[in-house]
């Protein structure tokens, strides 16, 4: 159904609520300025929505449209202005996206970092455990890989607790005289703190 109305007329009638004006409104400017922001944005979706939005705002704001002014114009602008804030938003959510990807990078390779000094760490404690005799060697493996208690590995190895605790004291006394401090320090750091 064609409207011949003049826009004063159609705006006249919009700011007093009415609806069959805001169709006709919508109707004679809908496809002009869906155009209008397609040449912009690229995007159909996107052109669609910002329209809905233009014309959601013309109907929230009817009773201060000017009737006097070219409507066009001032429809036009507030497609323009949500155009941009779109590219705006569009930008921030980017740089967010693109700020998360690095966190994420370089979480990834603080992981790795950190997993080969904790591998590291392990073989040379495992080097080191080789230079103890082999009692001590048993004894600390039992207490620290196992977790057998002091009294558990007495009976194990049928030797006094003293005994135990002697060749535990003697085999972290050598690790800790041999170990790289540096090293020790970073994965202390890892452990506690990451």
């Amino acid at each position: 159904m064609k409207n011949f109305k003049s826009d004063e007329s159609l705006l006249i009638l919009l700011k007093n609520g009415d609806t069959l004006a805001f169709y006709n409104i919508y109707e004679r400017y809908c496809k002009k300025l869906y155009h209008f922001v397609l040449k912009s944005i690229k995007q159909e979706t996107d052109a669609e929505e910002i329209v809905q939005d233009v014309f959601v705002k013309i109907w929230e704001m009817r009773d201060k449209i000017e009737t006097n002014t070219s409507f066009e114009s001032f429809l036009f602008r507030i497609a323009y202005n949500e155009t941009m804030d779109l590219f705006r938003k569009r930008i921030s959510e980017k740089k967010y996206v693109e700020y998360i990807k690095s966190i994420q990078q370089s979480e990834a390779t603080t992981n790795t970092t950190d997993e080969l000094r904790y591998n590291e760490l392990s073989r040379e404690i495992d080097s080191l455990l080789e230079e103890l005799t082999p009692r001590q060697r048993e004894v600390f493996c039992l207490s620290r890989s196992e977790g057998f208690s002091n009294k558990e590995i007495s009976k194990k190895l049928d030797i006094s607790e003293n005994t135990v605790k002697k060749h535990l004291l003697n085999a972290r006394s050598y690790l800790k005289s041999h170990l790289d401090k540096e090293l020790i320090y970073n994965v202390l750091f890892i452990c506690l703190f990451l």
